[in-house]
């Protein structure tokens, strides 16, 4: 169900747009300024965002650039309804980004029509179709937003260990809901214990980043971490959960027990080290990762390249003779170097995406 944030400063205009979106069964918030409107934004994500222009403190337009410049709010489709009609006023609002523009008196069946256009539109461009978070190209907006900046900041990159296994045994719906689990977990851990602010996206499969602060990535990390391994056990047979491992049949087609699904963890920050670009990222978070799936605790914490060498022995050798970044990930256990980085975009499809939400 979507969940629809209506910022009017009229309160019998916002308690009637309310009652007539929530016929369609929409969940809707209203708030009466711009203030707010972006505080709860950044906060809670709404689906989409019905909009007055003229409020009090900030306006309209300001709420749109701040929603706009924030890689977590980018993607929201707004649709402007103003008594504003000038063409100036249309041309100003669109060149700032929103989605629709529809002025006053309104016509209800337009406005839900519309709202019903930029939902669908939001979910098939710009969301994982599997859990409707946002996808491969707004998590490297995400990281560049905090690259960009001098605030420190933690990356933490989750991923499934031995999910293929499972996916064999217990089939992809099973596999899906699974992956779904990860995601509900995580925005819930992060709107319980994260920043307003902080990003959670899919890149794909049985991957997520989550951009928060390191103040906040251990208790995040552990949380999550808890969470998946208590929730995860209802999908599994009895006899497998007994047993603490999946009976299937590995790539030679013979018997094999393999261990249950865990979730590994691996955290990145700028606090020792600050990384120069997302390539630099992505290397570093691939490695927190690989770590993380050999640790007891299945998370690790790096910041640096001098880290992973101080965690690792057989690394520190390597490094010690050598200038270059850690070698490809195909020398990993996993075998498949680009499943295990970020999968990043090039520059003109960045800036294509850049001009459509600006």
């Amino acid at each position: 169900m979507a969940n629809i944030l209506v910022v009017e400063d009229e309160q019998l205009i916002a308690r009637l747009l309310k009652e007539t979106i929530e016929i369609e069964g929409y969940q809707v918030v209203t708030v009466l300024n711009g203030e707010d409107a972006v505080q709860y934004a950044l906060r809670e994500t709404p689906h989409l965002i019905v909009l007055d222009l003229m409020l009090p403190g900030i306006d309209g337009y300001e709420v749109v650039r701040r929603l706009r410049n924030h890689p977590k709010t980018m993607h929201i489709p707004i649709v402007v309804l103003s008594a504003l009609g000038e063409i100036a006023d249309k041309v100003r609002a669109f060149e700032l980004g929103v989605d629709d523009y529809i002025t006053k008196p309104f016509h209800t069946d337009e406005l839900l029509a519309r709202i019903r256009t930029q939902l669908r539109r939001v979910q098939q461009n710009f969301l994982s179709p599997l859990i409707g978070l946002p996808g491969g190209l707004q998590v490297e907006l995400a990281i560049k937003h905090k690259l960009n900046s001098l605030d420190p900041w933690s990356i933490l990159y989750l991923d499934l260990d031995n999910f293929k296994a499972f996916n064999d045994v217990y089939g992809f719906l099973t596999g899906n809901n699974m992956i779904r689990l990860v995601g509900r977990i995580c925005q819930h851990i992060v709107h319980e214990h994260g920043n307003a602010d902080d990003f959670v996206g899919h890149i794909g499969g049985d991957d997520f980043v989550i951009v928060t602060t390191p103040d906040r990535a251990k208790t995040l990390s552990l949380q999550i971490i808890n969470h998946y391994k208590e929730e995860s056990m209802a999908f599994y047979h009895a006899e497998d959960l007994e047993r603490g491992s999946i009976s299937g049949v590995n790539r030679k087609g013979r018997p094999y027990q393999f261990p249950l699904v865990l979730l590994s963890i691996g955290v990145v920050s700028n606090q020792v080290q600050r990384p120069h670009s997302i390539q630099e990222v992505s290397y570093l978070a691939a490695e927190a990762k690989y770590h993380a799936k050999q640790s007891t605790s299945n998370i690790c914490y790096i910041s640096s390249r001098r880290e992973i060498a101080y965690q690792d022995p057989a690394y520190a050798t390597h490094f010690a003779s050598t200038s270059q970044w850690p070698p490809s990930l195909s020398l990993f256990a996993s075998g498949h170097a680009h499943h295990d980085v970020f999968h990043f975009f090039q520059d003109d499809a960045l800036t294509e995406y850049e001009q459509h939400v600006r």
